[in-house]
């Protein structure tokens, strides 16, 4: 005898009632055809189910609002998972196999035996503010008040989240740079924008200045910039960044800048957004600790802007996560103040990993574009025979042992990227020349 499948919620946000029994798919089927009864509704209604009915009969359905279902486990939890199964090297995420300074790791353990454990100000610790203040006055020539534009995160994603979430309304627009950062369609998602990506092209992914023109439009809230870009390691020209600040003058929009890798800028000059002549009163500038000070897994980050638009980051702020870890934020705080020397010998490393992986992958046989700044460098591998970037990187992975990103993740058209994949250098010497070595030996045109 088939048992009824069904799954109810209530209208009510506090009085949830859920009847599931076991059933096969068919019963699932037509429980999921029945009325609905006045008073309730189905769950998915409201909530989509992502994963397939067979499955319904052995364990209950997944759920995700209908926002967030077309995305999946991120591309980086698959490929490290991937990396570990198969003991691949793993160049595909961003985070160095090396440790951090000992100075800021100190620093972290004197706060922690000192008793700074409890639950920091809200928008940071001022001793934190401060030094995030001095940096960005050294950095762009703009001094801000620590107290009033300042805003510590836990990491840039969480100040991306607070600036979409706390700036932009539901029907707003935003453009982004495609290939862009996974983090940049969801975040826009929730806040109930629409994205508009503006796709940058191998070789030197330039902005194409009149198709930037073309997706203004009243709606436009926001442009956001990531500089050095993730995942190609273009740097924005100061033409480019003055192209886009005259229509964002002209249109009234908000620039977002997400500058993590501002301290990798390997081969040219980085330049602030903010710094620009009238940008400062319409950009929140973003970055983290974690890239520059090889700490990803701490997740301090910040916002700095002006005090009208820091009420909105705030406000999101504190109803995301409230405050950051108090004793990282000490710790955090030593590390900004690090002497001119610290950024200079962090390049000149990154430099020389830069070189190995470059010169391995073309001596291998990619197509490999340049690479002015992050720690990453992007390639087309159609060299190698290989349909789409998702098919390559499977391939790279069982039978090479070498972790890589598909480019497709980050394009709001899959077919944009499917040539292309990210390696990542941000690992020790040893390891680069490991995973070229095994790319030498193993991968065949």
């Amino acid at each position: 005898m088939e048992m009824p499948f069904l799954t109810f919620s209530t209208s009510s946000l506090k009085n949830t009632l859920t009847l599931t029994l076991a059933a096969p798919p068919s019963s699932l089927l037509r429980a999921l055809q029945f009325p609905q009864r006045k008073g309730i509704r189905p769950v998915s209604a409201a909530m989509s189910t992502v994963t397939p009915v067979e499955e319904a009969s052995k364990s209950p359905p997944l759920q995700v609002a209908k926002r967030l279902e077309k995305f999946q486990t991120t591309i980086f939890t698959q490929m490290s998972s991937l990396a570990l199964k198969y003991g691949a090297i793993n160049l595909g995420q961003g985070f160095p196999n090396f440790d951090g300074p000992e100075f800021v790791k100190e620093a972290a353990i004197k706060a922690i035996r000192e008793g700074k454990n409890q639950y920091a100000r809200g928008y940071g610790i001022p001793n934190l503010n401060s030094a995030i203040a001095d940096r960005f006055k050294k950095d762009t020539g703009i001094s801000v008040n620590p107290e009033k534009e300042v805003t510590v995160t836990s990491g840039c994603t969480e100040a991306i989240a607070a600036t979409m979430l706390g700036l932009v309304n539901p029907g707003d627009e935003v453009i982004v740079f495609a290939p862009f950062y996974d983090i940049y369609e969801p975040t826009a998602l929730m806040a109930g924008a629409k994205i508009k990506a503006i796709n940058l092209r191998p070789p030197d992914f330039s902005v194409p200045i009149e198709e930037l023109k073309s997706a203004f439009s009243t709606q436009t809230r926001a442009v956001l910039i990531n500089t050095p870009h993730n995942p190609t390691g273009k740097m924005f020209t100061r033409e480019e960044l003055d192209a886009i600040a005259s229509l964002c003058i002209e249109n009234d929009s908000l620039v977002f800048t997400d500058e993590v890798y501002d301290k990798l800028a390997l081969e040219e000059d980085h330049i602030s957004m903010a710094s620009l002549p009238g940008m400062y009163e319409r950009t929140i500038t973003m970055n983290s600790l974690g890239k520059t000070f090889s700490l990803t897994g701490w997740k301090i980050g910040w916002a700095v802007a002006p005090p009208h638009l820091t009420w909105g980051v705030r406000q999101a702020h504190s109803f995301l996560t409230f405050a950051t870890s108090t004793p990282m934020q000490w710790a955090a705080a030593e590390a900004l103040r690090a002497p001119d020397s610290y950024y200079e010998e962090l390049k000149r490393d990154y430099k020389a990993k830069k070189a190995i992986l470059v010169n391995g992958l073309r001596e291998v046989g990619f197509t490999v574009y340049p690479s002015q700044g992050t720690f990453f460098v992007v390639v087309d591998h159609t060299p190698f025979g290989f349909e789409s970037d998702i098919e390559f990187c499977q391939h790279l992975i069982e039978h090479v042992g070498v972790v890589a990103i598909p480019a497709s993740v980050f394009y709001l058209d899959p077919e944009e990227g499917k040539k292309l994949v990210r390696f990542t250098f941000c690992k020790d010497e040893d390891t680069l020349r490991k995973a070229v070595e095994r790319m030498k030996e193993k991968l065949r045109r």
